[in-house]
């Protein structure tokens, strides 16, 4: 299990787009599992939509792309390793989104992602996003992990 600390040592997101609450399953190089709790507290209801809150599937995807920004970093530099702001996840492509139920507060976002390919600092995954075990999202991610420097 990895806890929002450690993601916050991989990720650059920070409020209101750190969108991983907690990794609960890794396999370096195959898979992962993580989860996000979705709230009313959180400032995108107050115009998605008033009266008739629906969590963005932009977000959705968002959180898929850094849960994988994860795999892909715990993979690639080992799960001790912090990234101390020189590496930085980049995604290349979102491919076949697709959504299929709107998520809304008080549900709990289930990531699941695993590795279709990978060769060097690219990598192309699957993810899907479940509620209470039906799937709300899927789609393909490509995304390269790049010197922080060479961002540019």
């Amino acid at each position: 299990m990895i806890d929002i600390q450690k993601i916050k040592d991989i990720l650059p997101h920070r409020y209101p787009l750190l969108l991983v609450d907690r990794i609960v399953d890794i396999k370096v190089n195959e898979s992962l599992s993580a989860y996000k709790n979705v709230t009313i507290n959180e400032d995108i209801f107050n115009g998605h939509f008033p009266g008739q809150a629906v969590y963005p599937g932009v977000y959705i995807i968002e959180g898929m792309a850094q849960a994988g920004g994860v795999l892909a970093f715990i993979s690639m530099f080992g799960e001790d390793s912090a990234n101390n702001g020189d590496k930085i996840v980049y995604f290349m492509s979102i491919d076949n989104a697709k959504f299929r139920k709107p998520v809304v507060p008080g549900d709990r976002l289930d990531y699941k992602l695993e590795v279709l390919k990978h060769k060097g600092d690219i990598w192309v995954l699957q993810g899907y996003c479940y509620v209470d075990d039906k799937m709300v999202a899927q789609a393909e991610l490509k995304a390269m992990i790049v010197d922080k420097k060479a961002e540019r």
